[in-house]
C-alpha cells in the first residue's frame, strides 16, 4: 500500500516563489512507485489548497500519512506550520516547532552558538525601532566599519545589508522596522571565506552525517543576498577547497548546531572561515531543494540522488 505523502509549498512569507521551486523539486523525485503524492499550495494570503481546489487545513492533514515542508522563511521555518501539524498528529520532516522557531530567530540561534564553544560575530540586538539611534551610535564607535544589518526572523538573506556611516545604517534598520521586521540585529562584519554544510541524520550508517563542505564565492562586490543567491552568478565550489583540518572543523561545527538548536532530519548550517577562526552566522532546517541551492549540490558531490534523500525523510518521519 503506498504512503500518501503531502508536498507543502508556497507559504505567507517573502519567499513563496523560491519554495514554489522547492516544492516542485519534492513533487518531481518523490519516487511514484513508493508514495501517492499530494501537491498541497499554500498562498500568500495562508489560504490552503489540495491539488487545485481550495480546502481546510484539517480537511487536507486528516488525508495524509506524512507530510515533507518546502516552504522557506515565515510560517515554513519559524514553528508555525509544525505546531499546525504537530495539533493534527501528522508526521513530518524536519524539526519540531520548538527548535524551528529557535533556529530562525538569529539572536537565539547565536546565543546558542556561543553557549556551544563556537565563534560568532558580535552584535547588537535591536528590540523596538525607538532604540535605533542610541545604538547605531554606540556600534559606529565600537565596531569596524561596514557593518552587517539583517532582520532577526526572516530567511535567505532577505533584508539583509551591508553598510558604513550613521546615517546609511540607521535608514536600513529604520527601514526594516517598516516592514514589520521583529527585530534586528547589527553585527560585526567577518572578512573570510563563506562556507555551508549540511547533515542528515541516521544516513549512511551515521547517527549525523555531514555533507561535503560548500564554498560560496558571490560576485565582485556582494556578498551572499538574496539576490546572489538565486541570480545565478555566485559561484558554489563542492567540495571546497579547504585544508583537511578545516574541512573537519566545518563538519564538526555543522553538528554541533544541528545538536545545539535540537534539529532533526536534516539541516545546513553557513559560516565565515576568517584568519581569525571558524565563525558561526546562521543554520536552515529547511535547506532549499532547488536547482541552485547548495544543499542538492553537496548531495550529487557524494552520490546522493534526491529521490533516495526524501525517501529516507519521509521514513525518518513516518517511522516517529
Amino acid at each position: 500500500m503506498q504512503t500518501i505523502v503531502g508536498v507543502l509549498r508556497g507559504g505567507p512569507s517573502r519567499e513563496h516563489e523560491v519554495s514554489l521551486q522547492t516544492g516542485a523539486a519534492m513533487l518531481a523525485n518523490l519516487p511514484t512507485e513508493r508514495y501517492l503524492v499530494r501537491d498541497i499550495y499554500i498562498d500568500k494570503q495562508g489560504n490552503w489548497h489540495d491539488r487545485g481546489r481550495a480546502s481546510t487545513p484539517d480537511r487536507i492533514l486528516r488525508q495524509l500519512d506524512a507530510v515533507l515542508i518546502g516552504l522557506h522563511g515565515e510560517y515554513g521555518e519559524d514553528g508555525e506550520v509544525q505546531k499546525l501539524l504537530e495539533r493534527f498528529g501528522v508526521p513530518y520532516a524536519g524539526a519540531n516547532a520548538f527548535s524551528s522557531y529557535l533556529a530562525m530567530h538569529k539572536l537565539m540561534s547565536k546565543v546558542h552558538a556561543k553557549e556551544a564553544g563556537l565563534l560568532t560575530p558580535e552584535f547588537r540586538h535591536i528590540e523596538r525601532k525607538e532604540d535605533s539611534e542610541t545604538i547605531v551610535h554606540e556600534v559606529i564607535r565600537t565596531f569596524s566599519q561596514p557593518v552587517v544589518i539583517k532582520p532577526i526572523g526572516w530567511g535567505s538573506s532577505i533584508g539583509v545589508s551591508v553598510l558604513s556611516g550613521y546615517a546609511p545604517v540607521l535608514a536600513a534598520i529604520e527601514k526594516l522596522f517598516s516592514e514589520g521586521a521583529p527585530g534586528v540585529l547589527v553585527e560585526q562584519y567577518i572578512r573570510g571565506r563563506e562556507a555551508s554544510v549540511g547533515v542528515i541524520d541516521n544516513f549512511r550508517e551515521e547517527k549525523l552525517y555531514a555533507l561535503p563542505t560548500t564554498e560560496i564565492i558571490p560576485p565582485d562586490g556582494d556578498f551572499f543576498s538574496y539576490a546572489a543567491k538565486y541570480s545565478g552568478e555566485t559561484r558554489e565550489v563542492c567540495p571546497a577547497n579547504f585544508s583537511r583540518v578545516m574541512t573537519e572543523e566545518l563538519r564538526r561545527a555543522a553538528k554541533i548546531m544541528h545538536r545545539a538548536l535540537g534539529l532533526r532530519d536534516y539541516s545546513r548550517s553557513d559560516f565565515i572561515v576568517a584568519p581569525k577562526g571558524l565563525y558561526y552566522l546562521e543554520t536552515n532546517t529547511l535547506p532549499g531543494l532547488t536547482e541552485q541551492s547548495i544543499m542538492p549540490k553537496s548531495m550529487s558531490a557524494v552520490g546522493i540522488p534526491l529521490p533516495e534523500f526524501l525517501s529516507h525523510l519521509v521514513n525518518l518521519a513516518v517511522s516517529r
